[in-house]
């Protein structure tokens, strides 16, 4: 397989005030950079507010968000997705990212970050496996999840206990780097038509 890093679109999806995203969206990045076969891209959908309301035809104002993203995921070779959970389900603000595009994640894995209370955002997991499959993406089988998140890390992002989720972080990310490779690969010999 190719020896260059692969591109990684880390999507930190929580636009909520208050949110605890950007500390786990930080930690895993901070993680992926360390690698040498990856290379990041932070995206922060609170810095990129799309409208619900879709159109074939965006307005001005809409073109120029959408100019600001699409492109990044275009070129992504993978993504990680940090969400929290909301009422048993992923964020708005990650549905309208989700279909404001379609190509864009195309013959593409996906692998999941997720946090929250007792169920640690797993079943906003769930529903995206789902979502994802819709738009041919692959969606890797092994994740890390937060339970209770608000108390694992200190003050300064760092986790208190980091041994369990730095390991489930690396077999994350081997696993979304393996797929990212092999799916480039395909992609470059045979461009995937759904």
């Amino acid at each position: 397989m190719s020896a260059t890093p692969l591109r990684l679109v880390v999507i930190n999806s929580s636009v909520r005030e208050g949110r605890f995203g950007p500390t786990v969206a930080n930690w895993i990045t901070s993680l992926a950079k360390e690698r040498e076969d990856v290379q990041v891209d932070l995206m922060d959908l609170a810095e990129h507010p799309l409208p619900h309301s879709l159109s074939s035809g965006p307005g001005e104002e809409v073109a120029a968000e959408l100019a600001k993203v699409s492109p990044r995921l275009a070129e992504a070779e993978a993504f990680i997705v940090v969400t929290p959970e909301y009422n048993h389900s992923f964020p708005a603000s990650l549905k309208t990212l989700i279909d404001w595009h379609n190509t864009q994640w195309q013959a593409k894995p996906v692998g999941f970050v997720s946090y929250g209370g007792l169920s640690g955002g797993l079943r906003s997991v769930e529903q995206l496996r789902q979502v994802f499959a819709e738009l041919h993406a692959v969606t890797v089988r092994d994740s890390v999840s937060f339970h209770n998140c608000w108390g694992q890390f200190d003050e300064t992002g760092a986790l208190k206990e980091p041994e369990a989720a730095t390991l489930a972080a690396k077999t994350l990310l081997d696993q979304l780097t393996w797929w990212g490779k092999a799916l480039s690969e395909a992609r470059s010999r045979t461009p995937y038509g759904s």
